[in-house]
This record gives structure tokens, C-alpha cells and sequence, in this order.
């Protein structure tokens, strides 16, 4: 019954149930034989203290065919779905005659956000709305359109308008509405509760967007900053901002430790969304650190066994008429120099 629960609690009952005597019973008794859940729901608002009355009935007599009663009473009675434009023009008057959205919520049995959404279809320019009815435009261009500002739909009409223009429609819609840039709320890691600018709220969406992409950059340009900077307080051995689109690829990089000289890459998209990259070095940096390392954990031991390894350099030939070569089991050859002596 949750659909029609609100209806009940605003207007009562409309649609009158179909009651019949009960046999053998007393006269003024009778029984549903359709309708049972609008007397449930009428029950309920009772209960929560809203009375609308006495329930309407229509009484079948011997013969009566429920079915064919029932028919008739709901198609004079029942209300049926109005089009969309009809429904977006119906709930901005209601606005205008003092209604809230709760009320209107709870009247069409819909949430708050929803009667938001009809809200802002109905606000749209009655051209916009026509081009809509006349299927002229399609459901993504128009729910585009509640993003822009009446001026804004102005421009966008005169582009649609002149057969020499072009006017956006669908997900260009929204790049043209934002500057080129349609940046969400969601990429920002500065405090929005502080941001100095507007924010669009997308009603059909989950994301609001940024109306000034130039100060949305100013803003997470200083957050980056102030990013590198703490990763660097805390110890960070050196910390790299890439350009805006310049992405981090890790096959290009060996992941190291922080105490291993692993540095902090931090990467931005063109759309504003923020990575981290923690402890990674290039290929030729992660390999000199393993070197640095292993020489580091050398012991003097270590270097003092790798000194008495090493052979005795030759001493050095004084150009004497006689020198030694080399030395074969024991034995030794002069060598006589075949340049001039002295």
C-alpha cells in the first residue's frame, strides 16, 4: 500500500470501494469486495490521526457484477498519468500557490528528490520544454539543460536557432555549459564548505559541478601544494608533481620503501582528479639504491678479506737494462729493453 498511502493521507479515499450486504447479517452490514486495501490505508491515517470522512461506497444489488462495477468506477474516478511536460508545468504551479516539495512528495507519493527533478524540468524556458514535447530534443540534452542558468539557455536556444550553428546536445551539452571543462565536486580535495566559487548541482546525477573551472584549478593547485608539502614533513626522501595529464606509469618504476629512498609521485587528470603514488623509484634510481645498500651493509671485515684477496700490482719497470717480466716456477728471465738506454 506505500504508493497510495500518501495520496490517502492528503485527499482521503477518491476511488469508492464496491460493498455488498452481508448475508444473513444485519442490515446495515456490509462486506468489500474490492477495495480492501484503500480501507487498510484509510485505516492506517486514522490511526495517525487524520480523518477525511466517512469512506465512499458504491452498493452492488443482486445480479451486480463486481468486476464490471469496479471497471467503471475507476475509469471515472481514477486519476491517470499525466505526460511529462503536463506534470513538470502541474508541480512548478504548486510551488507558485505556496505547496513545498515535501508536500507535493507526499501528495504524489514521491520523494524529495524526485519532486526536485520535475521541479527543474519545469523551470526550464517554454521553448525548451516544447522542443522536448515535440521529441525535438532527446531526455539527456534537456536534463543538461536544468544544469544551465536562464541566460544560458537563452545562448543555447539562439545556437540551435541558426542553421549555421551548432548547437551541443547530450554529454557536449555539458562541456559547453562548464567552459570546456565539466569538472565534478567529487575530484576536489580542498574543503568545498570553503570553496569561494558556485556550484552546480546535478539533480539527475550524483555530482555537482564547478560553474568556474579556471578557480576550481586555482584551488587544487594550492591543495596540491599542500599535499607535497606534508608528505615531505613526514619524512618523504623527495615528492614529484606531474603535469596536469602527465600520468605515472608503474612499469616504469620499481616500488621502494620510504627508508629506501622511495619517493612520492603525485599525478592530476586533465579532469581535475587528484592520484598518489607512494614509495617509487625509476628502473636506473631503484637499482643504484639496491648498489648504495649492499655497499652500506658491507662489513670493514668484509672489505679488509676482499683487500687480502687482491694480487700484488707488478712494481714499476725503471727502464734498468735488466727487469723482470714475469716470474714462471720459480724461475726469472732478464729482459733487455730495446729502447736507447736512459
Amino acid at each position: 500500500m506505500s504508493h497510495i498511502l500518501p495520496s490517502i493521507r492528503e485527499r482521503g479515499v477518491i476511488v469508492p470501494l464496491i460493498v455488498r450486504p452481508v448475508e444473513g447479517g444485519e442490515p446495515d452490514q456490509g462486506e468489500i469486495v474490492a477495495g480492501a486495501r484503500r480501507w487498510t490505508a484509510n485505516a492506517i491515517v486514522l490511526d495517525e490521526g487524520v480523518d477525511h470522512g466517512p469512506l465512499p461506497c458504491a452498493v452492488m444489488e443482486p445480479g451486480d457484477d463486481a468486476a464490471a462495477i469496479e471497471a467503471s468506477l475507476l475509469e471515472n474516478f481514477a486519476r491517470r498519468d499525466a505526460d511529462e511536460v503536463t506534470e513538470w508545468h502541474t508541480f512548478t504551479r504548486l510551488v507558485k500557490e505556496g505547496r513545498t516539495v515535501e508536500q507535493i512528495g507526499q501528495t504524489f507519493g514521491m520523494t524529495n528528490l524526485q519532486v526536485r527533478q520535475v521541479l527543474a524540468l519545469g523551470n526550464l524556458l517554454p521553448r525548451v520544454r516544447s522542443l522536448y514535447s515535440q521529441k525535438a530534443i532527446d531526455v539527456p540534452t534537456i536534463r543538461h539543460l536544468t544544469l544551465a542558468s536562464k541566460a544560458r539557455q537563452k545562448e543555447w536556444l539562439a545556437l540551435y536557432g541558426d542553421p549555421e550553428q551548432y548547437a551541443p546536445t547530450g554529454s557536449q551539452l555539458k562541456a559547453w555549459l562548464f567552459g570546456g571543462q565539466s569538472i565534478p565536486t567529487t575530484v576536489a580535495i580542498f574543503d568545498l564548505a570553503a570553496y569561494p566559487g558556485r556550484i552546480t548541482t546535478d539533480l539527475f546525477g550524483e555530482d555537482g559541478y564547478f560553474e568556474d573551472p579556471d578557480l576550481f584549478w586555482t584551488e587544487q593547485n594550492r591543495a596540491v601544494a599542500a599535499l607535497r608539502d606534508r608528505y615531505l614533513e613526514d619524512g618523504w626522501n623527495a615528492v614529484e608533481v606531474k603535469d596536469v595529464g602527465d600520468y605515472f606509469h608503474s612499469y616504469d618504476h620499481e616500488k621502494t620503501p620510504k627508508d629506501r629512498g622511495g619517493r612520492v609521485y603525485i599525478s592530476v587528470t586533465g579532469r581535475g582528479e587528484v592520484n598518489v603514488h607512494e614509495g617509487w623509484l625509476t628502473g636506473k634510481e631503484a637499482r643504484r639504491a639496491r648498489a648504495d645498500a649492499a655497499r652500506a651493509a658491507q662489513t670493514e671485515e668484509d672489505r679488509a678479506a676482499a683487500r687480502a684477496g687482491r694480487p700484488e700490482p707488478p712494481a714499476a719497470c725503471r727502464h734498468t737494462s735488466t727487469c723482470i717480466a714475469t716470474r714462471r716456477s720459480g724461475r726469472s728471465w732478464p729482459i733487455t729493453p730495446a729502447w736507447p738506454s736512459g
